[in-house]
């Protein structure tokens, strides 16, 4: 047996030069949570077999994102990629995963980083199962395949959940469950191979304009710009229990404490 398990990966914005935001492979990098979700992936392939593949949306620039997951051992990348994807939120953005998802059926898995470092919703996931219509679990840390279907444990307010799970199933991947792998020199020598990711655009997934981009997406970024945090530090005066008696006082004030 073997599975096939879908990894869904996002290239992020490294750094906001201004309140634009200029996607190229110099500015964006693989979202760091979604290496975890490829390294449980390709640890299930050593274990059972089967094969991974990559897929993501966006512009040109993540390539450089489908890359590094080649660099890191799976089998097939697929980017979604068309002009009119240009200012997807997430619901576009899980629309077209899901289109894609489609496409690249049948598979058993799919899974996603349980957030991205440049948005932060952890929104894409779960919407995407349910536009799927199949299980999803959020947060799993322990995984097991028996008799047909997966054992899963996750983390919810410092209980641990366990789930068992037909397939096909998506799960996020906790971020400190698994451990990335080091991309050796071979690795690198498969990410620099000449172009074999594959490129669908809108038409390849039977979408139109009006459900992704603008357009399909019923939340809008008005603006981006820099947050200043100012600090201030100020040291309390007198003795010990002075010290501690104007602490309270102005927790007591601010309301972190009650009176």
């Amino acid at each position: 047996m073997g599975f096939h398990i879908v990894v869904c990966v996002k290239s992020v914005i490294l750094s906001v030069p201004g309140e634009q935001v200029f996607r190229t492979e110099e500015t964006t990098e693989l979202n760091p949570f979604d290496r975890p979700a490829l390294e449980a992936a390709l640890l299930l392939k050593a274990l059972h077999g089967g094969h991974v593949t990559a897929l993501s949306m966006g512009p040109e620039s993540s390539l450089s994102a489908l890359s590094e997951a080649r660099a890191m051992g799976v089998d097939r990348e697929v980017l979604i990629c068309d002009p009119a994807l240009a200012g997807s939120d997430t619901i576009a953005t899980s629309t077209a995963l899901g289109a894609g998802l489609q496409k690249l059926a049948p598979f058993d898995l799919v899974f996603f980083g349980v957030r991205t470092a440049d948005s932060d919703t952890g929104q894409v996931g779960p919407q995407t199962s349910v536009l799927l219509g199949i299980p999803f679990v959020s947060m799993v840390r322990v995984m097991g395949w028996q008799k047909g279907i997966f054992r899963v444990e996750r983390v919810a307010d410092h209980f641990v959940e366990a789930y068992e799970v037909p397939v096909p199933a998506a799960f996020t991947i906790h971020p400190g469950a698994f451990e990335p792998r080091d991309v050796g020199l071979s690795g690198i020598g498969r990410a620099f191979e000449s172009d074999r990711v594959e490129r669908w655009r809108l038409s390849d997934l039977g979408l139109t304009p009006a459900q992704v981009g603008d357009a399909g997406s019923p939340t809008r970024v008005l603006s981006i710009k820099r947050v200043k945090e100012t600090k201030k530090c100020e040291f309390l005066k007198g003795e010990a229990r002075e010290q501690a008696d104007e602490l309270m006082k102005r927790l007591s004030h601010t309301g972190a404490i009650g009176a």
